[in-house]
């Protein structure tokens, strides 16, 4: 037990209340820039028009969706309806029109109450994410033929996830308030205008983007309540829970923690339990499949089935992914409760749910959705950020080239398994490239953006600038210098004097 080291008052603490320029500080922004005209001038009136940064990046992220949408035109004018392999050869996949009639909306069956023909018996997906996906099916014409209906259907949620869209673009603008242009990191981000439809992740991705937000405001129960919804419609977002727990533990905010544990349950209890009691079976079909679903596309666990004579079962893949996860938890955990510096809560953040995806047994390309957002305020950097991308991008071709040549036949149009496996290796050594340089961040504060702009931690809420109660080795030490590291030395979350000037 011991107590944090104060801050130091210096000259960066004079400046804390001003808006960080990333053209100021990233060079890959400075230079971006120029396509608009150059960074910011001294002379730059801020804040004095209509363009704010948030009008600014809500727009830009509805443009980029926009343009996802126009990516999928060849599938939606033809290739989901037509040919096995044209919407995989154009990159054009969705799920969203598949499922409307192999879900049974297009029959008006209810989720998880009625039984489905075929296969699947019920719907796989959490109960939040199909309500989101029968709202459409009620929005959606029900004459014409069938495909008339899919696309409608398709175009409906397309306007839907749209608005979750925008919704995650000015929860992350809003949340790091010295810094909203890191926001242009998710409404600029490739992989995410070409993952948007395919599925309805993003539904999760808002809502926990919100609770991220709340969570910076001190609001711990709405924190509480949104995760809570966002678990209801996907399981990942519970994940946060587990870092946010330790950092409240190293800062001893236990109060603040419980209200949001219980907003969380009990927000989750109210969307799950009137289906668990009237339709358990339908409702327990997610948990099922997860379960018994082998090995799939984007995971390492499939290169190691693919290359190997007798591949693992179902059932001891789950064992070994499972210990690989909670192996990835100690080692977060441990982080939180021995790095020099409490870490940021969106740092940890991210590096969990970037351990889920890295030991899952499947990759489905639309999670990329899941990190952006927590990147984006783990680790606001341009050159980073577009690397990880450019993997992303990368891993988002190689699928659908895989698949192309899977289901073309004799004509092999597309990528063989070895170069599938590639693509695999280059999704995940991009993750972790991203994760290593958040974890350097952690350790050496000065490298962190946030840190070294003058803040402590802006999406941490009460965790922001509060004295430790609790923390393990030699966290109660002056953080550790990068050697060879020129510019402002951070003590604690603020500039030290004796570090360099701003």
């Amino acid at each position: 037990m011991c107590g944090m080291p104060s801050g130091k008052t210096t000259q960066a603490s004079a400046y804390e209340t001003d808006p960080v320029r990333p053209t100021e500080e990233d060079r890959v922004a400075a230079s971006g820039s120029e396509l608009i005209g150059g960074p910011i001038g001294r002379r730059a009136l801020l804040g004095r028009s209509w363009w704010t940064p948030v009008r600014v990046i809500a727009l830009v992220a509805i443009g980029m969706f926009a343009l996802g949408l126009v990516q999928k035109a060849p599938c939606y004018n033809g290739a989901w309806f037509f040919g096995a392999s044209s919407q995989y050869t154009h990159a054009c996949y969705s799920d969203i029109p598949h499922l409307y009639q192999g879900r049974g909306f297009a029959d008006g069956l209810v989720p998880y109450f009625d039984q489905l023909p075929g296969d699947m018996q019920y719907l796989e997906y959490p109960v939040l994410t199909g309500v989101f996906m029968e709202v459409a099916s009620w929005l959606t014409p029900g004459s014409g033929s069938i495909q008339d209906q899919e696309q409608w259907y398709w175009m409906v949620n397309a306007g839907m996830l749209m608005a979750c869209a925008a919704v995650i673009a000015v929860c992350v603008t809003r949340t790091h308030a010295r810094r909203p242009w890191d926001g242009l990191l998710v409404a600029l981000a490739p992989a995410f205008a070409l993952t948007a439809t395919i599925n309805w992740d993003l539904l999760a991705v808002a809502l926990t983007a919100a609770a991220m937000l709340m969570w910076s405001r001190g609001r711990s129960l709405a924190f509480g309540v949104l995760l809570g919804l966002a678990t209801a419609a996907k399981l990942y977002p519970v994940l946060l829970l587990g870092p946010l727990l330790m950092l409240c533990w190293r800062a001893g905010r236990w109060r603040q923690f419980g209200t949001a544990l219980v907003g969380a349950v009990v927000a989750w209890l109210v969307v799950n339990v009137p289906v668990m009691l009237f339709a358990f079976e339908g409702w327990s079909k997610f948990y099922t499949f997860s379960q018994e679903r082998g090995v799939d596309f984007g995971s390492f666990w499939l290169i190691l089935a693919q290359n190997s004579d007798d591949p693992l079962s179902t059932e001891t893949v789950n064992t070994f992914a499972t210990l690989l996860m909670l192996l990835c938890c100690a080692g977060v955990a441990a982080l939180a409760l021995t790095a020099p510096r409490r870490p940021r809560f969106a740092q940890l953040a991210f590096l969990i749910v970037a351990a889920f995806i890295l030991t899952n047994k499947v990759y489905s390309p639309q999670y990329v959705l899941w990190l952006v957002p927590l990147a984006a305020l783990a680790r606001p950097k341009w050159r980073d950020f577009l690397i990880w991308q450019a993997c992303e991008v990368a891993y988002f071709l190689g699928i659908w080239m895989y698949l192309a040549y899977t289901t073309s036949g004799d004509a092999h149009k597309g990528l063989p398994t070895d170069g599938y496996h590639w693509a695999i290796g280059v999704h995940l050594l991009g993750t972790l490239y991203l994760c290593v340089m958040v974890v350097r961040d952690i350790l050496m504060p000065e490298r962190d953006p946030v840190r070294s702009s003058g803040d402590d931690d802006p999406s941490g809420g009460v965790l922001d600038g509060t004295e430790d109660v609790f923390v393990l080795g030699p966290a109660a030490r002056p953080a550790r210098h990068a050697a060879h590291f020129e510019g402002p030395q951070v003590e604690w979350g603020r500039t030290g004097a004796t570090g360099g000037s701003l």
